[in-house]
């Protein structure tokens, strides 16, 4: 399975606890692999942190009112951009890379609007950490 399928597999995981209330580990399909596994675990240990950084940088929107699915894919993605490298069987992949995956999945699985936004967002995002790493 690609990473890319296994990155979609931790955003559904991630929504679906998210919608039902159920733990994750309930989330998961039979053959979801270890990567997906531990991407999901890993973007709802630090749900908060992320919310924060999406209600920071989402203007005009607070991330209740974002779509649930919409609201995972940009978990996923800023777990990926800020904190990839702490996951266990992780593969690398740029902080860009992760947006692309992100407006992706939105374009097939969200309303037209969504890709745009998520851009906007997850970018504001990573510009913002890169320009607070450069000033430390």
């Amino acid at each position: 399975m690609r990473r890319s399928d296994q990155r979609r597999a931790a955003v559904f995981a991630v929504y679906r606890h998210d919608v039902t209330g159920r733990s994750l580990d309930e989330q998961f399909e039979r053959d979801d692999l270890p990567f997906t596994k531990e991407l999901a675990r890993a973007t709802v240990a630090r749900q908060g942190e992320l919310d924060a950084l999406i209600d920071s940088h989402a203007h005009g929107w607070d991330v209740e009112r974002i779509q649930p699915l919409e609201r995972a894919i940009m978990r996923v993605a800023l777990l990926e951009m800020l904190y990839g490298e702490s996951v266990p069987a992780h593969a690398p992949i740029p902080p860009e890379g992760a947006i692309e995956e992100a407006v992706e999945t939105a374009k097939t699985f969200c309303s037209d609007r969504a890709p745009g936004f998520l851009n906007g967002v997850l970018a504001a995002i990573l510009r913002d950490v890169r320009e607070n790493a450069s000033a430390a």
